[in-house]
């Protein structure tokens, strides 16, 4: 056996050492906007915190709670002075808890959960309504400093009222015969027609000519094209 060369592995450290910080930088520079949205990373007592590290499998890196594959499955930004979530805050959409309390939000945030299907715990100012009111959680606790939001429902079960509806022109508990009701965040769901079924109340078969669309949008686009040049060049004419 070859006697090993101790400067072959002193010159190989370095090296490794190079390799994995790149590779740090890389992971860092992948994260997601809303994860370095606020200054700072997520605090040790936070529910976030708490939630992450009883996980197995996930890690916390700046406001985020991440699971290997990258995908955002907590949120921590309180204390950020904010007034709305943002423009970022959708890349949460698959978040199961999201803490936003100590910042002044103003307005309704009842579409700012569209999509956050799988969120099941929203801490929020306690001047800040969870959305969608009690009809769209399980538990609704108020506090001095917070309110906590636990337990989503799905309305899509539920005879009461909905909230709102994201496609669905019609009640969800009268979605038409060719569609079904989808959970579409806290408080909202919408219509969605079943495999070949399109249109109003999902009452066309067969798949959604493009072709036909297109056709008759670009026709309609060439004969306004040609009008307006023709009476350009009346005009011109008369000048």
């Amino acid at each position: 056996m070859a006697p090993h060369d101790p400067g072959s592995l002193t010159t190989l450290v370095p090296w490794a050492a190079a390799l994995l910080l790149a590779l740090g930088v890389e992971r860092a520079l992948a994260l997601p906007e809303i994860c370095t949205q606020c200054p700072g990373s997520v605090q040790n007592l936070s529910k976030v915190a708490f939630y992450c590290k009883t996980t197995r499998e996930l890690m916390l890196h700046a406001r985020c709670c991440l699971n290997q594959k990258g995908t955002i499955l907590g949120l921590d930004l309180q204390n950020c002075s904010l007034e709305d979530p943002g423009p970022n805050f959708h890349q949460a959409h698959t978040t199961v808890i999201i803490d936003l309390q100590a910042n002044p939000l103003k307005g309704d945030l009842a579409n700012t959960f569209r999509g956050f299907t799988q969120l099941q715990t929203l801490i929020l100012p306690q001047h800040v309504n969870c959305p969608g009111g009690i009809n769209a959680w399980n538990t609704i606790t108020s506090y001095i400093d917070n309110q906590i939001c636990q337990g989503q429902k799905n309305l899509c079960n539920n005879t009461g009222d909905p909230v709102m509806f994201s496609i669905s022109l019609w009640p969800p508990e009268m979605c038409p015969e060719n569609g079904s009701c989808v959970p579409d965040g806290p408080g909202l769901l919408q219509c969605v027609c079943a495999d070949g079924f399109h249109g109003y109340k999902c009452m066309r078969q067969g798949s959604f000519s493009l072709l036909m669309f297109f056709g008759i949008l670009g026709a309609t686009t060439l004969s306004v094209s040609i009008l307006l040049w023709a009476t350009q060049r009346r005009k011109a004419k008369t000048s």
